[in-house]
């Protein structure tokens, strides 16, 4: 199954469809999720079905992220007042027991405060916390690419490389709430060291400054990279390697195979370890869209136990920028039923 644009649209819910121009709807309940993962912070109001009925987007006040959110929770209030619960991504890991943030590099600030507790005092609304790709997740199953299937694991691929496990329908977090490293998986024992200080990590050549890296490093040391459109720019990003590469660059073309590749060694492992039956890939360097897909589809099949490899399904997220609040949100629609029950 191949994630298409009609199918992304039709998740897509407009304000005038559900009548709020015309009058607020008071009785349905409706959820938030918030997504903290980027420089922007996403907002989404969704419905119980997981339509987004209105978004929010913002410049990341990382110092204010409490008042944000409740000033954002309060105009988005202002359209459905039965506001059910709050779902909030983060990009670190969190301990959904304690309801605590244990280590988020990008947002320091949530992990000496108590955001939990925090949120649900400023704007008197159940919320959860979830990691963000444990969060986009479970939006690409819940509604997008990985609906229909039982057993999944998400991969994002971003500024940095996270995963999340889906067994039998439910997320599975392990002991502590960690599970899904994926961009901690070692790809070359005799690489260079990870921010977390393994050597070799995944992380360490696919992640979307590395990417970047990587292709500066091939650019200084090859004379025939010169033909390429990037060697005329020295701020280049992963999106503009993703461009000349979908333009058809050669050069472009190759760095995005490769990264591909090393991506697929690390899919294999994760077949060869569950026996998975959908793999979903998502985050900004899927923008380069087949092109990266289909080598790491290449390379997961060479490196793969072949029973394992053919009973999964390898495929592209279908929700984009949306996933973090979509899931997140779902999630804490599932847990506040699961309170009710």
């Amino acid at each position: 199954m191949r994630a298409t644009p009609s199918a992304r649209s039709s998740y897509i819910v407009r304000e005038s469809h559900w009548g709020f121009m015309s009058g607020k709807n008071t009785e349905a309940p409706n959820f938030i999720g918030v997504d903290l993962s980027g420089a922007t912070l996403r907002a989404a109001l969704l419905t119980n079905d997981g339509a987004i009925i209105e978004r929010r987007e913002a410049p990341m006040e990382r110092d204010n992220l409490v008042e944000q959110i409740t000033r954002i929770v309060t105009d988005l209030r202002d359209i459905s007042p039965n506001i059910k619960s709050i779902g909030i991504g983060i990009p670190g890991l969190v301990n959904r027991q304690t309801d605590r943030v244990i280590v988020s590099t990008d947002l320091p600030t949530v992990v000496r405060g108590n955001i939990h507790s925090e949120i649900m005092e400023a704007t008197g609304i159940r919320a959860e916390l979830e990691n963000d790709a444990n969060a986009a997740a479970y939006g690409e199953y819940k509604v997008g690419a990985g609906h229909g299937s039982r057993h999944m694991f998400y991969v994002t691929l971003g500024a940095g490389i996270g995963g999340a496990i889906i067994i039998d329908g439910k997320l599975w977090l392990g002991a502590s709430g960690f599970a899904g490293e994926f961009g901690h998986i070692t790809i070359d024992a005799e690489g260079i060291q990870c921010s977390c200080g393994n050597m070799g990590c995944l992380e360490t050549v696919a992640s979307a400054a590395n990417i970047v890296r990587r292709t500066n490093e091939r650019l200084s040391r090859d004379a025939t990279s010169s033909l390429s459109k990037l060697s005329m720019s020295k701020d280049f990003t992963v999106a503009d390697i993703a461009r000349e590469a979908r333009n058809g660059d050669d050069f472009a073309l190759l760095m995005i195979e490769r990264t591909g590749k090393y991506i697929g060694a690390a899919v294999a492992s994760v077949i060869n370890l569950l026996n998975i039956e959908r793999i979903v890939i998502g985050g900004t360097i899927m923008q380069a869209g087949d092109l990266i897909l289909n080598p790491i589809i290449r390379e997961a099949g060479r490196r793969a136990f072949q029973p394992c490899f053919e009973a999964t399904q390898i495929v592209a997220a279908a929700l984009g920028a949306d996933a973090v609040s979509i899931g997140v949100a779902m999630l804490a629609r599932d847990a506040a039923q699961n309170v009710t029950a």
